[in-house]
């Protein structure tokens, strides 16, 4: 079977160790390591660069507000430098309760004109060398349009299998089809034979999205899941968190991620490669323990 490729974040503490995993990760033929803005996915890829030889890698997204843009140039075209050509940036507007948290001033309301003019302006940055292909983070079809139209690829991260053809069919055949065009996505996975206990931490995983980031929710309901989410911002109006499960259905919950054994996880990977996406990007999370767990996991699925 084709492989997909996995999502590593460096967290405080455990920075060497989940560097050391990149070479079992290489030599284990997964089609990538991805890093998302937990941490400092630069920072990180940076490192990859390092101890890899062969495995793409790239960020899964890295927020365009978080740095000046002559900053971000020197950095990008370092790692596609040293990574030998095998780095890809991707980039993304982030959300705006995000954003607030971080203390972070920008995207003001105005998230394809951020993005175009952040691209045109990293590629204007002068004696950086060669940038990396970017790739767009998205949700909604006009920034998938925009990834064709100014990048090389569209990373999403938690959508729905069932609305992936919709939302890719705002590219050009050419694009769906093509070997240097990137379609991947971030899925939530959980590997346990235990299938309650696997739903429950994916769950758990995606309310913090529906809780915290309407953008989500919007997109969710362009989805088909229009009384789930009406239901859950019912729930966050009348201050009831204990009704949240109750609207992140098994049926939306299957749709988003993956969980169960580890021949449900291998199927649903073919699931996602039939429905368009290229690169399936596994977010591992374990009943078990935490990431490092979860990854053990994973080698023994694949």
């Amino acid at each position: 079977m084709k492989m997909p490729a996995i999502s590593m974040a460096a967290m405080p503490g455990k920075r060497q160790a989940t560097i050391d995993l990149a070479t079992t990760i290489e030599k284990k033929g997964f089609s990538g390591i991805y890093a998302p803005s937990l941490g400092d996915p630069l920072a990180l890829c940076q490192a990859l660069a390092q101890v890899t030889n062969e495995i793409a890698i790239a960020t899964s997204v890295m927020p365009i507000y978080f740095r000046q843009v002559a900053d971000i140039a020197q950095t990008a075209a370092f790692i596609h430098e040293m990574s030998g050509g095998r780095f890809s940036f991707g980039v993304g507007v982030s959300h705006q309760p995000m954003l607030k948290t971080w203390g972070i001033s920008g995207g003001g309301g105005k998230p394809l004109t951020d993005m175009r003019n952040f691209v045109k302006q990293l590629a204007e940055v002068p004696g950086v060398g060669e940038l990396p292909p970017i790739i767009l983070a998205a949700l909604r079809k006009k920034m998938v349009a925009l990834s064709e139209e100014i990048a090389t690829g569209v990373v999403f991260a938690n959508v729905s299998r069932s609305h992936v053809p919709e939302s890719l069919s705002t590219l050009s055949a050419s694009a769906r089809e093509a070997d240097n065009f990137f379609i991947g996505n971030m899925i939530p996975t959980c590997i346990s034979d235990d299938v309650e206990a696997a739903k429950a931490v994916n769950r758990k995983t995606l309310t913090w999205y529906a809780s915290l980031l309407p953008n989500y929710r919007n997109y969710w309901r362009e989805a088909g899941y229009v009384e789930e989410m009406d239901g859950f911002e019912k729930a966050i109006a009348d201050n009831q968190p204990e009704k949240y499960p109750h609207f992140l259905t098994d049926k939306w919950l299957a749709d988003n991620t993956l969980f169960g054994p580890a021949s449900a996880i291998r199927e649903g990977v073919e699931a996602w490669f039939d429905a368009g996406i290229k690169t399936p990007i596994l977010v591992p999370s374990s009943v078990n323990g935490g990431q490092l767990q979860a990854f053990e996991e994973l080698f023994a699925a694949f």
